[in-house]
């Protein structure tokens, strides 16, 4: 396993890379992320950290997650995360602080997050059907189009492609590029599109 860091989507640009090619790029705003927790085999069973991301009051929180800082003796913050750290050669302490240095300009990471929900789509948005003619006398359009069998086995099968909830659910893009970081403000830019509307919450891990 790989440590990470959770960020926020901030949006896409363009920037030129050191051959001059115009790369298009998305910047997260990643950490800081001060380390709360440190899970051991002996005390826990498994070798993790966790980590917070984006300070908040204690009172805009829900009053279980007051308690939880409260054992932890720490800071609020909105959003927890842990991160395993088996095979991890040097482990964070707690109190540590991550942020965007632990990323290299150039080095591939695995990005997670919650994609855009676009509600109850039909089959032709939600899964790319090709649909029907438009003119000429069609009456097939975009309806999804026959999905019955013949009298054996007459049933619709398992997995058939239907109109139904699209998007709103946990995507991995893995092994996307660090293009660049900048430390002074906590960004990252990393190349290619990432799961999310912009201000969502991003977890980045080192690619494995």
């Amino acid at each position: 396993m790989a440590l990470g860091i959770l960020g926020k989507k901030i949006g896409m640009t363009r920037v030129f890379d050191e051959k001059g090619v115009a790369r298009s790029v998305t910047v997260v705003q990643a950490g800081p992320c001060p380390v709360l927790a440190v899970r051991t085999l002996d005390n826990d069973g498994y070798s993790a950290i966790q980590i917070g991301f984006a300070a908040v009051a204690p009172k805009k929180l829900s009053k279980p997650m007051q308690g939880v800082f409260q054992v932890l003796g720490t800071d609020a913050f909105k959003h927890l995360a842990e991160f395993r750290c088996e095979g991890v050669e040097q482990v964070p302490a707690n109190g540590d602080v991550l942020s965007v240095e632990m990323f290299t300009p150039g080095e591939p990471v695995d990005v997670r997050g919650r994609s855009k929900g676009h509600g109850f789509s039909g089959s032709i948005k939600r899964h790319n059907f090709e649909g029907g003619k438009s003119t000429h006398g069609s009456k097939f359009h975009r309806a999804p189009g026959s999905i019955g069998t013949n009298t054996t086995p007459g049933r619709v099968k398992k997995g058939q492609k239907l109109p139904g909830q699209f998007g709103n659910k946990f995507r991995t893009i893995p092994n996307l590029k660090v293009l660049d970081r900048i430390v002074e403000e906590n960004l990252l830019l990393i190349v290619g599109s990432v799961p999310g509307a912009v201000g969502s919450l991003l977890k980045i891990e080192k690619a494995s």
